[in-house]
């Protein structure tokens, strides 16, 4: 039997700076941060856009999407449903904001349910993440 390194807690920080990573680099319109948030093989799901598989086709998606006004992804009620040392599936809420010319408006809420591989450089990255949305 082998005895695992990592405690639930160490993934748990893994897995919860990863969203926090991708949330900023969203907001920021830095795409290859973003992108650098997902595994090699990684894939995308965005509801009514596609699914979107690897590097190159997860930053095209996402340099579509570039900030045209201030933004924030909010994410909370991160739970992580289960674990190894190597894998964790997690599902957390998210409030999109933006800021118009009245101010902050919320235009769309939802939902991310993603999985997550950790590398051989100890980092977590989203292997698959599916975005749903709670309008």
């Amino acid at each position: 039997m082998t005895i695992p390194t990592a405690t639930e807690a160490e993934v748990a920080a893994g897995v919860h700076a990863t969203v926090a990573a991708y949330a900023h680099a969203l907001d920021a319109g830095r795409t290859d941060d973003l992108v650098g948030t997902f595994c090699p093989d990684g894939s995308a799901e965005i509801s009514g856009m596609g699914t979107f598989h690897g590097h190159a086709s997860i930053r095209d998606a996402y340099a579509a999407l570039l900030p045209t006004h201030p933004q924030l992804h909010l994410v909370a009620n991160t739970v992580i449903s289960s674990w190894t040392e190597h894998e964790a599936a997690a599902v957390s809420n998210f409030t999109f904001l933006q800021r118009g010319e009245s101010g902050w408006v919320v235009p769309v809420t939802g939902r991310y349910d993603d999985v997550f591989h950790k590398g051989d450089d100890g980092a977590w990255r989203i292997h698959s993440r599916t975005t749903s949305y709670v309008i």
